[in-house]
């Protein structure tokens, strides 16, 4: 007989090691679940690298996936460009001999001949291979299209020596090639050039003004310095040009290099030269300066204007800088230097304090071009002997002389793209 006990149901609590064992069921689930949406959505906020196979060959299928994973953005770890998140000096140079530049100097027909290298005959074409690469994040190639969309109805104006022709120039040849040749327009001057974009009521503008502020020298050029005045206190009479522009970019550096001291004058060039003081370099450059910061201070709405400043581009005219001892310049380099973080007697780290502490005391925002470091390696990057002096190009004869290269401009294409391509990245 059976005890009806013993098949009696209590009710009442479940016993805790069930509760325990129906939790963690739950939760493994509810983790897979979770994980498989991670792996599958776009927008995960890791990137994951895989993970490599050692001493194994892949079968055919195999190979293909693989091939299209390395092919993927995902694997490179440095996050998109961020100006305020990057620093853009911290990198290398990477050939890279896939990359064709976007135009050439026979395709835009708006390069100086100062620039134009292949033109004038040189056949080494490395140079125009090199591609800078940030260690911390990813640059964006120059897209045209992107540029010309961000300049429609604006006013991009350069303003500086023939270093900042330089980059005028190449942002101009970056951008030209995609509009139809009767929706563009030059417009060449002695002292203010206007690129026109009419599709896009844009303009991409140059104004010369080496020193920024005024002087005896910057319109009709004296070949002596020691002839040379600064008008160290004066800027209207170039800076009216200025305004009413939606992006300024600004550089003044190399005409400052002539020598140790300045001649600096305050009042009117009428007395002749009587008046003007001698400045060490980096004090007459900072009164200069304090002048330029004051002007974009009183004059520039920031919430309509952006404010650029190209930092300093280095000279390559002393060979020793980077271990060739024949005081050749940068004659007949081809590829740039290697060493990290070089830094030659070219560039002038006072002048680049001098910026900085000036620039930190502005009212009105001003962002840098670093461009200073990252054109320290490129001693090949140089016009060289492939170039004009006095409005003629070298002879054969005078190319074989080391003294006669250009070891300060730059060629187009060049270095100088990698100047724009950074400065649309900020845009």
């Amino acid at each position: 007989m059976i005890h009806s006990g013993i098949m009696k149901i209590h009710r009442g609590k479940v016993p805790f090691p069930i509760i325990i064992i129906t939790i963690g069921v739950l939760v493994f689930f509810a983790v897979l679940y979770a994980e498989r949406l991670s792996f599958l959505s776009s927008k995960s906020i890791f990137k994951l690298k895989p993970c490599p196979r050692k001493n194994t060959k892949p079968k055919p299928s195999e190979k293909k996936v693989d091939e299209e994973i390395v092919n993927e953005t995902w694997i490179d770890d440095r996050f998109e460009f961020d100006s305020e998140e990057c620093n853009i000096a911290n990198g290398k140079w990477v050939f890279n001999q896939s990359i064709k530049p976007l135009y050439t100097d026979i395709t835009c027909p708006y390069i100086d001949r100062q620039f134009s290298c292949v033109k004038n005959g040189r056949t080494d074409f490395d140079y125009q291979h090199w591609e800078w690469q940030p260690e911390d994040c990813t640059l964006p190639s120059f897209n045209a299209v992107l540029a010309l969309k961000k300049l429609q109805g604006k006013r991009l104006l350069f303003v500086g020596d023939s270093l900042q022709r330089n980059q005028w120039e190449s942002f101009v040849c970056l951008v030209e090639w995609i509009i139809p040749e009767k929706q563009k327009s030059m417009k060449r001057g002695i002292v203010h050039s206007v690129f026109k974009a009419k599709e896009y009521n844009a303009t991409v503008e140059f104004y010369w003004a080496p020193y920024l502020v005024e002087s005896n020298t910057d319109i009709n050029i004296i070949g002596d310095t020691k002839k040379r005045i600064i008008k160290v206190d004066a800027i209207k009479e170039r800076a009216k040009n200025w305004t009413g522009v939606d992006i300024l970019v600004f550089n003044t550096y190399v005409w400052w290099m002539s020598g140790a001291t300045i001649k600096s004058l305050w009042g009117s060039f009428g007395n002749g030269y009587n008046g003007y003081e001698e400045f060490d370099t980096p004090v007459a450059y900072k009164l200069a300066l304090k002048t330029w910061a004051n002007w974009v201070d009183s004059t520039i709405n920031p919430n309509k204007t952006k404010v650029f400043f190209t930092t300093m581009s280095p000279t390559h005219t002393r060979s020793q800088d980077w271990g060739n001892m024949k005081d050749e310049k940068c004659f007949n380099e081809t590829k740039p230097v290697k060493k990290k973080k070089h830094w030659g007697t070219g560039s002038d780290k006072r002048i680049m304090s001098v910026v900085a502490k000036v620039v930190k005391k502005m009212k009105v925002p001003v962002t840098f071009i670093n461009i200073t470091q990252i054109s320290e390696y490129r001693i090949d990057g140089h016009s060289n002997v492939y170039t004009e002096t006095g409005g003629k190009l070298l002879t054969e004869e005078e190319r074989t002389n080391p003294q006669n290269a250009d070891c300060i401009h730059w060629c187009l294409p060049g270095v100088p793209d990698t100047w724009n391509q950074i400065l649309l990245a900020m845009l």
